[in-house]
């Protein structure tokens, strides 16, 4: 009888020792679990943080590339308009000066003439 309730307990202890290792298993599989959708969740998280983060630098890249060609066009527009004023203010002066030029040309002409009707010395 001392053989058979050392066989029993033996038996029983074994059987504890099972079921003890399957809720092991069963809280590590669990912890698993866990940590898998932590993981998870981690991943999405960033993956949503990036998006919106390549958003963010597509918008800035739009709005600095508006901006560039937007300061672009003023200076271009205020340089053409620098050039036609120049350009007009030369004409201006140009003009002037010819007209000065011909002017004083015409003076020293009729100043130098000599008179066509013959003097009464030629006679």
């Amino acid at each position: 009888m001392k053989r058979m309730s050392l066989i029993i307990t033996l038996v029983a202890t074994t059987a504890l020792i099972a079921l003890g290792q399957e809720g092991t298993v069963e809280e590590v599989k669990h912890g698993a679990k866990k940590t898998g959708e932590t993981v998870k969740n981690g991943l999405e998280t960033a993956g949503k943080k990036t998006k919106e983060a390549a958003e963010t630098v597509g918008e800035k890249t739009k709005e600095t590339a508006q901006t560039v060609g937007r300061k672009t066009k003023e200076t271009a527009q205020t340089i053409s308009g620098k050039t036609r004023e120049s350009t007009s203010s030369t004409h201006r002066k140009s003009k002037k000066t010819s007209r000065k030029a011909k002017t004083e040309t015409s003076e020293q002409q009729s100043t130098n003439q000599t008179p066509n009707t013959p003097s009464p010395t030629d006679r």
